[in-house]
């Protein structure tokens, strides 16, 4: 009995409440703006979604790219005295267990650090002497001539370069 009064309406789910309380159907004009405004909203999610992010990054220059084995790379030095030091003493440990190659080593890496240690470049002479490697000792001598004009042993280092073999270039 009450099933028959029910609205028709109300079964197909089209009626919605005004602000008085009153029943009626939705006017035709509501649902077309409505999805209108939902169509909007998903043509502009699709396009949003379409746009293109930042240009992709240029492929890399060989040289910009990172060694694989960084022991490979080469080591960059600057100015450091410190680090010139810290090998000028590593060296002078080696020179006195006498392993004078290692001793040479750490002293041309002391001289790459500060180029203008003398003290690196009279100690590198002295170990590279002692491996008999005269070209590069009298290099080394030299640089450290240049450097301390006035230094007490020079006398005594061209002295030892005279008796050495003489350089391949000055034969």
């Amino acid at each position: 009995m009450f099933a028959a009064q029910r609205s028709p309406t109300r079964q197909t789910g089209l009626a919605s409440e005004n602000r008085e309380g009153r029943s009626g159907p939705v006017p035709l004009y509501t649902l077309i703006v409505a999805r209108a405004l939902l169509t909007a909203f998903l043509l502009s999610a699709t396009l949003y979604a379409q746009e293109p992010g930042p240009p992709a990054p240029q492929a890399p220059k060989p040289e910009d790219l990172p060694e694989e084995d960084q022991t490979l790379k080469p080591k960059e030095y600057a100015l450091n005295p410190l680090e010139s030091a810290k090998n000028v003493n590593v060296g002078n440990q080696y020179f006195k267990k006498g392993n004078y190659r290692a001793a040479a080593n750490r002293y041309k890496e002391a001289t790459l650090w500060d180029p203008g240690s003398a003290e690196a470049f009279v100690k590198l002479g002295e170990a590279l002497e002692r491996v008999h490697d005269f070209p590069a000792a009298r290099q080394a001598y030299t640089k450290y001539l240049e450097i301390a004009k006035d230094a007490k042993d020079a006398d005594a280092i061209q002295k030892r370069m005279a008796k050495w073999p003489k350089p391949a270039s000055a034969k």
